[in-house]
């Protein structure tokens, strides 16, 4: 089957230019505000109305599309079909196949960059007959619709999970309830019976910093015996393995006294403050950034790591972080301050309790996220595909 060449500027052009800029988009507008960022805001007026492609022509290249009255920022191309021989929503996906290229190679100037919008309307695309235009839509409309669904899953459980930690943290675990009173405190309501310690109490905890890399010295060029955490590893409640970095033997001596264990608590005091998990096994004893303080649980008879980490990731424990860190233009979190954060403490096992109900919660997170993950790499893969026409469409089968 051949596929029609056609340069971009022969099959669309321009919708009349915006007069409005990006701070004239409100919260209250019923229209779609679309602008250069990746972001898309609202707008009380419309400028458009139909299918549309909106691409931004300052800065960074970003493609979006929308069917419906919109409005848009005057560094931002509405562009709509003069030719009937393309469907604006395939034009849609062949610029979001091209978006990285024309990022690199379309987008120059001192300063901030802007599109060179000539070389774009030169830019030629082939085009397949429009019942396989209107196939290969529906076939990536299919699997975007699906990653739409797992966004909203993945949303959903996040916000049981916030309600669920203002409950569980005021009222306590489900098993322990019955009968039970409240008490008011700093951090507000709690049971009557938990304690309300601080991170600085030395019954309870030690708090400990990291090291820095000295300087003038470099990461190992290769895997060893000595990973190394930044703050840039910090996780989903852990450590991403992805892009460890490792220290050599002679490095590793010198900073081997800045280690952290799995049952310690990490918590990031620099750069991203208020990060805030647990270490894999496969990383104990592993050396810890400077930019970053481990929280030594003294004794594990009184304190369980999940709960602790927990609590401080909650509303109530990064309010407090929050507070706590310095307004400087550099700001940090001092382990003094630390120190001050307030902690409730139910009995050990109401802790256990507590932990296990929001982990259940976090490992359904983590599963809807991996499988719109996967729903993202299948979209980019078919569109690659398709659009190099890798792919014969006539025999795909939706």
């Amino acid at each position: 089957m051949t596929w029609s060449p056609k340069k971009i500027g022969e099959i669309c052009e321009e919708n009349k230019k915006s007069p409005y800029k990006v701070e004239d988009a409100d919260n209250v507008g019923e229209f779609l505000f679309f602008t250069s960022g990746e972001n898309i805001l609202n707008h009380s007026e419309y400028l458009v109305d139909g299918e549309n492609i909106f691409l931004s022509t300052g800065g960074y290249a970003h493609v979006k599309y929308y069917n419906g009255k919109a409005s848009y920022s005057a560094d931002t191309w509405s562009l709509k079909i003069k030719d009937k021989i393309a469907l604006p929503k395939f034009l849609y996906y062949k610029i979001l196949q091209l978006i990285k290229f024309i990022d690199k190679a379309l987008f120059r100037g001192s300063g901030l960059r802007h599109l060179q919008k000539k070389e774009f309307l030169d830019l030629q695309i082939h085009f397949p007959p429009l019942p396989i235009q209107q196939k290969i839509v529906s076939i990536l409309d299919t699997i975007q619709s699906a990653i739409e669904v797992q966004e909203k899953m993945v949303k959903k459980t996040k916000e049981l999970k916030k309600s669920m930690m203002a409950e569980l943290f005021k009222y306590g675990g489900p098993s322990f309830r019955k009968g039970r009173k409240l008490k008011k405190t700093e951090i507000g309501e709690i049971p009557e019976n938990w304690e309300m310690v601080k991170l600085g109490d030395k019954k309870f905890f030690e708090i400990k910093g990291g090291k820095r890399l000295p300087r003038g010295h470099n990461f190992a060029e290769r895997k060893t015996l000595y990973p190394y955490i930044r703050v840039i590893d910090l996780k989903s409640n852990s450590v991403d393995t992805s892009n460890l970095k490792y220290l050599t033997h002679e490095d590793y001596e010198i900073l081997k006294n800045y280690f952290i264990r799995k049952e310690d608590v990490y918590i990031s005091i620099a750069g991203t403050i208020g990060l805030v998990g647990l270490i894999p096994n496969e990383l104990n004893g592993a050396i810890l950034t400077e930019n970053a303080a481990k929280i030594v649980i003294r004794n594990r008879d009184l304190v369980d790591k999940r709960f602790l980490s927990i609590f401080l990731s909650s509303q109530k424990g990064q309010i407090q972080i929050k507070t706590l860190t310095s307004k400087s233009t550099q700001p940090k979190l001092g382990l003094y301050k630390i120190e001050q954060i307030k902690i409730p403490l139910p009995p050990l096992p109401e802790q256990r309790e507590i932990a296990e109900i929001l982990q259940t919660i976090d490992q359904k997170i983590e599963i809807e996220q991996k499988k719109k993950e996967l729903y993202e790499e299948l979209f980019k893969t078919m569109l690659n595909k398709i659009m190099n026409q890798e792919v014969d469409v006539e025999k795909l089968n939706l």
